[in-house]
């Protein structure tokens, strides 16, 4: 299996560096042992206040620009027309980049147009600052709506997921546009790693239960995972998924896990989600 997925025509690394939460020297420390590990794709966000951490480490590993996607988000404070702009180059002058690969918007906004959102970033495209462009949190409906407006392709779209919180509506949306699915939360804070089929998988295939769901996300179509952690041996196990294979069934029973309450990440400014 490669380690990539190719969303019209972008390839992109199916585990990234998620780095919410990490701040300061331990989220260069991260970075760095992440690209020591073999990342190659990071994510982070204005929201999450460590920008120029992110650049710095990706600076010290000595890895070549070119050869990491870098990933952002402008706030859902911040879409509007000529605010998602300015904030993308913000966002740029802390990261001390040129160009992200892809940016997002974080979060749709009721209180702001989509149609006005969308050409906003399309216009962030035009102007340089991002190579690329996409959507996070967005369910189908929003999607749908997000890919009437834009002239550009909405690459990919970010959303919480894990094996307790179905996202299968989602996902057919995301294949329909051809618009990769990236996982945030990924591992679902651990929640499923005593279930008896996740201990089992692991016995089985001597991995840990993290390395299990992981697997059980790359091996989707068209989906990318992008777990946190700022410890090193977490770090490395986190990518080192590409070693082995789920069966159907067994990627059946992981899915088996959902259940009607699995959501964790449910702000207030949330929309209103897929069924």
């Amino acid at each position: 299996m490669s380690d990539r997925i190719v969303a019209h025509g972008v390839p992109i690394p199916k585990i990234g560096l998620g780095t919410w939460r990490l701040r300061d020297e331990v989220c260069v420390i991260a970075v760095q042992d992440a690209m020591r590990a073999g990342y190659r794709h990071v994510d982070t966000a204005a929201l999450y206040e460590n920008e120029a951490a992110v650049g710095e480490g990706l600076r010290a590993s000595g890895v070549p620009r070119d050869e990491v996607f870098v990933t952002t988000k402008v706030p859902h404070v911040q879409i509007a027309a000529g605010n998602l702009q300015r904030s993308a180059e913000a966002s740029l002058q802390r990261l001390g980049l040129r160009q992200v690969d892809l940016l997002l918007i974080h979060w749709p906004n009721p209180t702001v147009a989509l149609q006005e959102a969308i050409a906003a970033l399309n216009d962030a495209k035009r102007l340089g600052l991002t190579k690329h462009i996409g959507v996070s949190n967005f369910p189908s409906a929003l999607l749908d709506e997000a890919w009437r407006y834009t002239r550009e392709p909405l690459l990919v779209n970010q959303c919480e997921y894990h094996p307790q919180l179905d996202q299968s509506t989602v996902l057919r949306t995301c294949r329909k546009h051809g618009t990769a699915f990236a996982s945030y939360c990924p591992i679902g804070r651990g929640a499923t790693f005593a279930e008896p089929r996740v201990v089992a998988l692991a016995t089985k295939y001597q991995k840990t239960p993290a390395q299990i769901v992981l697997r059980w996300h790359v091996q989707q179509p068209h989906v990318i995972a992008i777990p946190k952690s700022g410890h090193p041996e977490r770090i490395a196990q986190n990518i080192a998924v590409f070693d082995f294979a789920l069966t159907d069934a067994e990627m059946v029973d992981i899915s088996a896990l959902k259940r009607a309450n699995g959501r964790m990440i449910n702000p207030a400014h949330a929309p209103r989600w897929d069924a």
